[in-house]
């Protein structure tokens, strides 16, 4: 299968995937460039020891997380850089918040949500977001982490007992 027909059969699925870790539209179509370049880059060496879908979904959590990582150590370094100046704050990750069809009214309940979810550790955060969000299967979340069926099991469960905790914690303080 060549480039262009990976792109056509999986461009949405990657877009979306990074969607949910980015919650921002120009940020996704980012990273949807960036797998494909790298599975442009990698594609000689698939081995097909894995389906090319869970091979092309483990690339772009790991490319959303670089992503995440840089974004987060970008603003970090204005943050510092803005208080050394004028001693301002740094600026909500709610308001960055940015996902396609959803209505104006529930914008910020599920820009709180997603907020939260991003205050999970990244493995935990991948398997809610790979089993809740996308509605992918057990099997195929545990494939596309390299985990077992109970690792999954685990990382969904210790998710939900931390997305609770820091909604209950956020709720407190309003």
């Amino acid at each position: 299968m060549n480039l262009v027909e990976l792109y056509h059969l999986y461009s949405a699925l990657v877009y979306n995937l990074a969607l949910q870790y980015t919650q921002n539209k120009q940020d996704a179509e980012e990273v949807t460039q960036d797998v494909f370049i790298q599975v442009n880059e990698k594609m000689a060496g698939f081995r097909n020891e894995s389906e090319i879908k869970t091979w092309i979904y483990r690339i772009c959590i790991n490319k959303s997380l670089d992503f995440l990582r840089a974004k987060k150590a970008i603003k970090r370094w204005s943050i510092l850089s803005a208080r050394s100046i004028d001693d301002t704050k740094g600026v909500s990750s709610v308001s960055d918040f940015n996902h396609p069809g959803v209505q104006l009214e529930q914008k910020e309940a599920l820009a709180f949500l997603f907020a939260s979810i991003n205050r999970l550790n990244e493995r935990q955060k991948t398997a809610l977001i790979l089993v809740r969000v996308e509605g992918m299967e057990m099997e195929e979340a545990a494939k596309v982490m390299e985990l077992s069926y109970k690792g999954i099991e685990s990382l969904l469960g210790r998710a939900k007992q931390n997305l609770k905790v820091i909604i209950d914690k956020s709720k407190e303080n309003d």
